[in-house]
């Protein structure tokens, strides 16, 4: 609390310290400035033995004299047994959690990356917000409320039901900012939910990718160069270089560089394939030495689109069709491709394990192994230093993974 003193129009346009001002008139009328500098008029009164807080407007179109005037007649419903949330929702027409929604995602739409993004805030907030708090006034969403309807995800779906509460989080502050609400966000997690629901890390159930098994990557490998089609190709490039998917199938011809025989011999390698950091993970550009495998299953690919690995239209392959891919190598081979500890069928973010454990098992350097997995290691001018000086010893691992694949080593 910021202090409680009779404010005055000067102090109210003036006051740009972060914190609750009350007026002295007993009401529970404060003015609240958010530490991003907005303020509102926010009453905080007791309503059936509940502390409650009722956001009054924008000083910028409510005077200190008609905030006063609201406030005491909030009181008086108060005392009378009505709630004054309701009165003023009657006269306020404060917007429900869903038309909020709704506003905030047009605006959240600019910042998401894609589409698939914005969809999955759609359907999140569809799936498990508005069936509980879609129809409710935006003012009157409370804690219970929110726990609610994240308690019976929390356990099961943890990753989701951090997501829903995030997202919530994010249109109820918009909502406040909008001076449709006031008081605490009710989705907040620290000093708020985290006193009702078990902390993420105690229930979050990991689980990996499935990966190939050492054991059955010659006999995959095998089936899969008979395999034709640019699903098998963008698949065949992924196993040999260890990348995500996204980074396969959104690889450009503009992206990779063949060096001349010379350049070849001083490097050691055949080329370099340069990811822009807009396409990784980590927002870092990666560079993949290309090895002569690679060589010659990247110089095969038609150049008829940008895309290195397009669909039919000249568009991003999806992600599930290397994936489907791999199900069906699964049903045709009688002993099938599945992930030594889940028993799953193999993905191909999995391979990325599969790499690893193979690095692992026959002593390859761990840092070059982390590096072309383009994972993090040391600090920035350690990440420089291997970058430049580890790209040798990389080709000489894919070349040796290669060898491995290939049932020659």
């Amino acid at each position: 609390m910021a202090g409680q003193k009779k404010l005055t129009a000067t102090f109210i346009k003036a006051v740009k310290v972060s914190g609750r001002y009350y007026d002295s008139n007993s009401t529970g009328l404060h003015l609240y400035v958010r530490k991003g500098g907005s303020k509102s008029w926010v009453q905080r009164l007791t309503f059936k033995g509940k502390i409650i807080d009722i956001g009054l407007g924008n000083p910028t179109r409510i005077s200190l004299l008609d905030a006063r005037t609201l406030s005491l007649n909030n009181s008086k419903l108060a005392v009378q047994g009505i709630d004054p949330r309701k009165a003023k929702t009657t006269n306020t027409a404060i917007p429900t959690f869903q038309e909020v929604s709704n506003s905030f995602l047009e605006k959240k739409k600019a910042e998401l990356s894609n589409a698939k993004h914005y969809a999955q805030w759609v359907s999140t907030l569809t799936k498990y917000a508005y069936p509980t708090i879609g129809h409710l006034d935006v003012s009157d969403i409370t804690v219970d409320h929110v726990f609610k309807l994240l308690e019976p995800i929390w356990l099961s779906t943890n990753e989701t039901a951090q997501r829903t509460r995030g997202r919530i989080e994010g249109v109820l502050n918009y909502a406040t900012t909008k001076n449709y609400r006031a008081g605490p966000n009710p989705a907040n997690w620290k000093g708020n939910l985290e006193n009702l629901l078990p902390k993420p890390s105690k229930v979050q159930r990991p689980q990996n990718h499935p990966a190939l098994k050492l054991s059955d990557a010659q006999r995959w490998w095998a089936e899969l160069k008979q395999r034709d089609g640019m699903g098998a190709k963008a698949l065949m490039l992924l196993t040999l270089v260890a990348s995500r998917s996204g980074e396969i199938r959104g690889m450009r011809h503009d992206e990779i560089e063949f060096f001349t025989n010379e350049e070849a011999k001083k490097n050691g390698y055949l080329g370099l394939w340069t990811i822009p950091k807009s396409r990784m993970k980590a927002n870092v550009e990666h560079c993949i030495p290309i090895t002569q495998p690679v060589y010659e299953l990247l110089n095969k690919m038609p150049r008829q689109y940008d895309l290195v690995f397009p669909s039919s239209n000249g568009r991003e392959l999806s992600d599930m069709t290397l994936s489907a891919l791999m199900k069906r190598m699964d049903k045709n081979d009688k002993h099938g491709y599945t992930d030594k500890q889940s028993g799953r069928v193999a993905v191909p973010h999995g391979i990325r394990s599969t790499f690893r454990d193979w690095s692992a098992e026959n002593g390859k350097p761990r840092d070059a192994t982390e590096l072309q997995l383009a994972h993090r290691i040391g600090n920035n001018t350690e990440q420089a230093y291997f970058r430049s000086r580890l790209l040798e010893i990389r080709a000489e691992l894919l070349v040796d993974w290669h060898k491995f694949l290939e049932g020659k080593q």
